[in-house]
């Protein structure tokens, strides 16, 4: 039975649907799991992986539906809250489902957007403990990637302070000679931090580090949460973690964290992350959580890992890509499935009416504000105009050889007529389309769509990449900016060119992925033009380089991989029972 989503807070649902949630070993009997192959941490847990591959490596795999959605508003689209209405809607029909999606940010959690639990009653739970850590992944990624940078630093001081005789003698390292001007890693932390973007390191004595230029960037965005996600085991986490690029010498050759001895430790502190954790919805659908990477700044997938168990345990697996089709889906397509091998029955384009009605040309939409009553009345003209978003966005999946589910994903202000326009337009652009109640009615609202997934999945498609990997880096950047962003082209600056033409003449990097780094608020660089910009060009002001995840990560306009907290964040809203311990105010 649905609960009242229109009347109860998030954390209020979570709470009341945790009295009934499964415990491990209830887990481990619904899945059919083995007594080894279940980890319990308390009232969740983690799955090894490993065993349950091993085990189920000759049964074939489910259906693979990957969920997406159009540009969003700053305050998002729900599609954790459509993943997970999906898995409910699925489950009503009787159906074996689960899902893998990402572990959210501290940063957009205690900031704007909130949880990524999903909301209503089509929500991960339990919600706390989804919002607040998890199971440690995060906090490890910290550890093991500002370890690299404590031993940069550490050595720049150390062959700073001693000649070659003295550091040989006293430290038995040799010399690494790195340019303080090209280091390529930070810090990090997994807050929204504007303050820490810039910083200066080092100040005091000789004994006090090495004094230089450096930043922090979000935990999500880190090379390290880039390799969790497309790792296939424990080993291939270790060789990638020695294999990343921390700096250059002064001849312009790659420092990695193998040359400073400091790649296995930091796979130690990663050694608990490789298992993804279980969870479930409001309605108890398995789900596995693992990785957590943002996509205009990183892959914005859940792991592989993940999805490979997922598609053994379960008949219908729900992934989720990170912000919209032109960012998330690309990356799922170019990228997550070329690592992966793996062949997507479906996508599901998510669409909601109020980020219908900002693009075609809607009062903007303010994080902390409340919404304009254009986003709350009747309006089919803005829905209509706005459209044109949602059919670029089919046309870039079906580039893919996909016929996409277009989800209406229905909030209880929006009118029939509202959605009966974007049902007509969908339909026109091929698309199929459902409407979706699941926010307010669970998996009793996700029928419909729940059966239009199932008819689209027993389609065959007819799935290619946009680019082939021989395709050199500028020209790949350049298709991306045309077909998926619908730009006339690209405009690299003089040191990104110069880098990306260094970049294409050496063959070790012929077959990095190509990573963009873009705003997720519209389909250009540029977070205030919506709808379907026409006549821009994409600036491209540097590339960074992830050699443990084989990422060249161009990056457009001034996306920064810091972002910053507003003036209305949302910890201001949290709040914790000191006699319980209850967390209340998460949304």
């Amino acid at each position: 039975m649905a609960f009242d989503a229109v009347n109860m807070a998030d954390w209020q649902i979570s709470e009341a649907a945790e009295k009934n949630m499964p415990t491990p070993e209830e887990w481990r009997d619904k899945l059919g799991l083995e007594k080894d192959e279940i980890l319990p941490m308390g009232r969740l847990a983690k799955l090894d992986f490993l065993k349950i591959m091993n085990r189920l490596k000759n049964k074939p795999d489910g259906k693979y539906i990957e969920v997406t959605a159009i540009t969003p508003t700053p305050l998002g689209e729900g599609k954790s809250t459509t993943s997970c209405g999906l898995m409910e809607g699925l489950g009503k029909r009787g159906m074996n489902v689960g899902g893998a999606l990402r572990q959210p940010s501290g940063g957009p959690t205690m900031n704007v957007k909130g949880t990524a639990a999903g909301g209503g009653n089509s929500l991960l739970i339990p919600m706390t403990e989804f919002s607040l850590g998890l199971t440690g992944d995060i906090n490890d990624i910290m550890n093991a990637h500002n370890l690299g940078m404590v031993a940069m630093t550490a050595r720049m001081q150390h062959e700073r302070n001693y000649n070659d005789e003295q550091l040989a003698r006293l430290t038995g390292m040799r010399r690494l000679d790195i340019d303080p001007t090209r280091v390529e890693f930070g810090w990090i932390i997994d807050f929204c931090a504007q303050a820490l973007r810039n910083i200066v390191i080092g100040l005091g004595g000789r004994t006090d580090g090495y004094t230089m230029q450096s930043k922090f960037g979000i935990a999500v965005g880190s090379e390290l949460m880039a390799i969790l996600s497309i790792a296939t085991d424990l080993a291939d986490l270790k060789e990638r973690i020695n294999n990343i690029t921390v700096a250059f010498d002064k001849s312009g050759k790659p420092v990695t964290c193998r040359d400073l001895e400091v790649g296995n430790a930091m796979a130690a502190f990663m050694r608990n992350t490789i298992n993804p954790t279980l969870m479930c919805t409001a309605e108890y659908n398995p789900c596995l959580v693992h990785a957590g990477p943002f996509a205009n700044i990183a892959v914005g997938q859940s792991s592989i890992i993940a999805d490979r168990v997922a598609l053994k345990l379960f008949d219908y697996n729900i992934t989720e890509s990170g912000f919209a089709a032109d960012i998330g889906f690309e990356k799922f397509w170019n990228v997550k499935c070329r690592y992966s091998g793996l062949k997507p029955h479906v996508s599901v384009l998510t669409a909601t009416i109020r980020a219908l009605k900002m693009h075609g040309g809607g009062p903007k939409v303010v994080p902390g504000k409340p919404l304009d009553d254009a986003y709350t009345k009747e309006n089919v003209g803005l829905v209509e105009k706005g459209c044109e978003n949602m059919v670029h966005l089919i046309n870039v999946i079906r580039k893919a050889g996909i016929n996409p589910v277009v989800c209406i994903n229905r909030f209880y202000s929006d009118t029939d007529e509202e959605c009966r326009v974007v049902r007509r337009i969908a339909e026109a652009a091929g698309a199929r389309c459902a409407e979706s109640k699941h926010w307010e009615l669970g998996g009793d609202g996700a029928l419909e769509f729940a059966d239009t997934v199932i008819d689209a999945c027993n389609e065959e498609n007819d799935f290619k990449f946009l680019y082939p990997l021989e395709m050199k880096l500028r020209d790949r950047v350049e298709m991306i900016t045309k077909e998926v962003y619908g730009g006339d082209g690209v405009d690299w600056s003089p040191e990104a060119n110069a880098k990306a033409e260094m970049l294409e003449k050496d063959p070790q990097y012929a077959d990095y992925a190509t990573m963009m780094v873009k705003s997720h608020l519209s389909l250009s660089h540029d977070p205030t033009l919506k709808g379907v910009p026409k006549g821009w060009r994409l600036p491209v002001r540097d590339i960074l380089i992830y050699s443990g995840a084989k990422f060249l990560c161009p990056c457009a306009g001034s996306i920064s991989l810091m972002p910053g907290t507003s003036s209305n964040p949302a910890f201001r809203r949290i709040d914790v029972d000191t006699e319980s311990g209850k967390v209340s105010g998460l949304f």
